[in-house]
């Protein structure tokens, strides 16, 4: 019994997945982040090329331009170089633009918006080298192995296949012009990309899943964790049972300090009790002070008793009135039954 509450077999509860979550420990698969990276991209580059080649041409047009002519001095060199440095930043900005929106995005859309500065706190048993060498040849660094092993081998075979299928036209590259050669370099390594990005993300897709499994794997508890996370949170049963005890000592103390005041206790000789009160200045009908059964109707008719409170047998109306919660007022269909009883307890008072 002892080994199976030590085993990790029930599913995670809101608050450890929230704790989890707060520590940074989150389902997010990097080969999902590599895809959409590529495959945003991609995307752009399809109708950013023209625009980026042109843009390039004209960039390598003015420095030929100004080739023959141009001073070399340190500070003509330093102007040069900033004004090279400015245009390919606004060249490339879009590039680098797409894949920083792409990343976020693609990190949202898998773990949502998240921030936790626990996950840089200094761990110092990661420079420990006995728990170094552990993780070197733990499991999951064997699966990374095996992961990045299987994208390095699927690209190769990617790219082997179209150059072989494009081989034939390679032989006609000595034939061409600059242009035209680079045309068919870049034709070829835009199906290289397509290709890869097709497989990224059938391999994100796969490690996602992965990630997702290994995760709920990781944050599932031992039945006694369970109990101890349900103790936490809806506290101790016997501390609350001690808690629930005294309020209902206090309650009874309360309501026998109201049985001094009632005008009239109404018993079942066998076992209840109802102490009745009535101020006409400010209720509308008589009201329940105090009740009980058993001892607690024992002791009601000892109190009474003490302070010289009537105390009038009647089983149907002491049954009817034991069903009403204390401090309610006698409901309309028991007013004839109860004026009885309050007038032969006032007429017992006159002198």
């Amino acid at each position: 019994m002892a080994d199976s509450d030590q085993e990790r077999t029930e599913q995670a509860t809101a608050k450890r997945r929230n704790e989890f979550r707060e520590k940074g420990q989150v389902a997010q698969s990097k080969e999902i982040h590599t895809a959409a990276i590529m495959s945003g991209t991609l995307l752009l580059w399809t109708f950013y090329a023209p625009v980026f080649w042109r843009s390039l041409e004209n960039i390598l047009g003015q420095i030929w331009t100004i080739a023959g002519s141009f001073e070399v001095t340190r500070l003509s060199v330093i102007m040069l170089l900033s004004r090279l440095g400015q245009e390919m930043a606004l060249l490339l900005a879009p590039i680098l633009l797409t894949t920083l929106v792409v990343g976020i995005l693609s990190s949202y859309l898998q773990i949502g918006w998240i921030f936790s500065t626990k996950s840089l706190t200094p761990d110092f048993t990661k420079i420990n080298p006995v728990t170094g060498l552990g993780r070197l040849f733990s499991k999951r660094s064997i699966i990374e192995v095996v992961k990045s092993s299987l994208k390095v081998l699927l690209v190769g075979i990617i790219a082997y296949k179209v150059v072989v299928a494009e081989f034939g036209h390679a032989l006609d590259l000595v034939d061409m012009d600059v242009k035209d050669s680079v045309r068919f370099l870049a034709s070829m390594a835009g199906r290289i990309m397509l290709r890869t990005c097709g497989v990224m993300i059938l391999l994100g897709v796969l490690d996602f899943l992965y990630v997702r499994w290994e995760m709920e794997e990781k944050m599932k508890m031992t039945k006694q964790e369970q109990k101890e996370e349900h103790k936490e949170s809806e506290g101790d049963p016997q501390i609350k049972s001690r808690i629930r005890s005294l309020q209902m000592q206090a309650a009874r103390r309360r309501m026998m300090a109201e049985v001094p005041k009632a005008d009239v206790v109404i018993t079942n000789p066998t076992h209840l009790s109802i102490a009745l009160a009535y101020d006409r200045s400010r209720m509308n009908a008589p009201q329940i002070v105090a009740k009980g059964a058993d001892a607690v109707a024992m002791r009601i008719r000892e109190i009474a008793r003490e302070h010289k409170v009537p105390q009038v047998e009647n089983k149907p109306v002491a049954r009817a009135l034991y069903k009403i919660d204390i401090g309610k007022e006698v409901p309309e269909e028991m007013f004839q039954a109860v004026a009885e009883i309050l007038a032969y307890v006032y007429g017992l008072k006159r002198p």
